[in-house]
């Protein structure tokens, strides 16, 4: 059985021959000898190439359909069949250049050099599919969607790019990859300075997953960048927010573990969220309570027994101390903002939306030129942003409406309005 060099072989002879028995030049018969089988090398080899992918591909469509799993389809999308399919027409190519350029070694050498060359880039091709592939498949599965995948995709493929430039540059120059690896070392330190952000975000990287500072999703306010929103992406290099305005941020992904920030997922995982907001009272609004001011307590359900008992508490006291009742600064006493402390406590305790396991606090701070802050500190059942602000504004509502009915005033900074009554200054109409 012929082999295909010795046939390939055989035609250009006879084709030669039949030039030079038809008187034409032997350099012209040679060379148009030559192009001919350059030309049919061509053909045949883009040939296979189309016929060949066109078969991988429809094989790999073929087989998607028939399964369950998505990593196939994500092959489909990042061109791996494309890439495969090279593999034979590169291998027929290999076997049949040697056989029409055997009297031209100048070609040869030339041509080893660039199919090389070709071959270290297909395979970064095919790895680079392979890794687009895995971080698409990554993403769909429960357990990596608040895991930083791109980083390390992206870590990845730095090395493999890395590792195919070195052969690349080995394969040009003529050098083993092991002493160029050694020539790395010299221009080590021009290396980390231009790979430097590399390196930090590579480093970064690791130790936010490692450390579960951040995941995809999470709520973090980071105000040196302006971020305000949910994390979208964790790459080597970067950290992408889209803030609650729909506006994105980018931070530096280095900056998560060198400087402050604010991460709200153990709010978004604790059952409940906080409240805390302050109202402040006008220091001369607050007085000793009268018996006949108690009685208008007995009203007020939430406080009425309270108010009674409380009371009973401190006539006991000071009747059995023989307390002169003929100032009330004498003995104890209610006042209207004790009593209104208790109607917050109250009230708050009763509200629906309040989480009644976890802390419930109404506390003086101290007085402020801006009068009494007491503070209100609980916490919302409902964590969602925009039924937490209804659920604050409707108790700091009541609250404000409340005071009143206590005898007590809200502090507010005086208006121009204000100046003009304290002056008996009129308007015209």
């Amino acid at each position: 059985m012929i082999k295909l060099d010795e046939l390939v072989k055989q035609l250009s002879c006879l084709l030669e021959d039949f030039l030079l028995s038809s008187g034409v030049n032997y350099k012209i018969a040679h060379y148009s000898n030559l192009l001919l089988n350059i030309f049919v090398l061509l053909v045949v080899v883009l040939g296979a190439n189309y016929l060949i992918k066109r078969f991988v591909i429809q094989t790999f469509k073929t087989l998607t359909d028939k399964t369950k799993t998505t990593f196939d389809d994500f092959l489909i999308q990042s061109k791996f069949p494309n890439y495969v399919g090279q593999i034979i027409p590169l291998m027929l190519l290999y076997y049949l250049v040697p056989i029409v350029f055997v009297d031209y070694p100048a070609i040869l050498y030339l041509f080893d050099k660039l199919f090389d060359l070709y071959v270290i880039i297909l395979c970064i091709w095919i790895c680079r599919s392979l890794l687009r592939t895995s971080k698409k498949y990554l993403k769909t599965l429960r357990q990596f969607n608040d895991k930083p995948v791109d980083s390390y995709i992206q870590v990845v493929m730095i090395m493999v790019w890395v590792i195919g430039l070195m052969f690349i540059f080995a394969e040009i120059t003529g050098e083993s990859v092991q002493r160029f690896i050694i020539s790395l070392g010299a221009a080590s330190a021009v290396l980390l300075l231009v790979f430097k952000d590399t390196i930090l975000g590579f480093v970064a990287s690791i130790q936010v997953a490692v450390n579960d500072i951040v995941r995809i999703g999470d709520w973090i306010t980071f105000d040196k960048y302006g971020a305000d929103g949910n994390v979208t992406e964790i790459s080597l290099a970067t950290v992408r927010v889209q803030n609650w305005d729909n506006t994105f941020t980018t931070i530096p992904t280095y900056s998560l573990i060198s400087e402050s920030f604010q991460n709200w997922r153990g709010m978004q995982e604790s059952p409940g969220r906080r409240i805390k907001r302050a109202v402040y009272v006008k220091q001369n609004s607050v007085k000793f309570m009268t018996s006949e001011d108690l009685k208008e307590f007995n009203n007020i359900s939430l406080i009425k027994k309270y108010v009674s008992s409380r009371q009973e508490e401190i006539d006991k006291y000071n009747s059995e101390n023989n307390i002169d009742r003929s100032l009330p600064l004498n003995g104890r006493n209610q006042t209207n903002l004790g009593i209104f402390r208790k109607y917050i406590d109250s009230y708050l305790n009763e509200h629906s939306a309040i989480h009644k396991e976890l802390y419930i606090i109404v506390r003086h701070l101290a007085p402020t030129d801006k009068g009494i802050p007491i503070e209100i500190l609980c916490f919302s059942k409902d964590k969602r942003w925009e039924n937490f602000e209804y659920i604050t504004a409707d108790i700091f509502d009541h609250i404000i409406s409340a005071m009143p009915y206590f005898g007590l005033q809200i502090f507010e900074s005086p208006s121009g309005d204000d100046i003009k009554r304290f002056y008996g200054v009129q308007e015209k109409n």
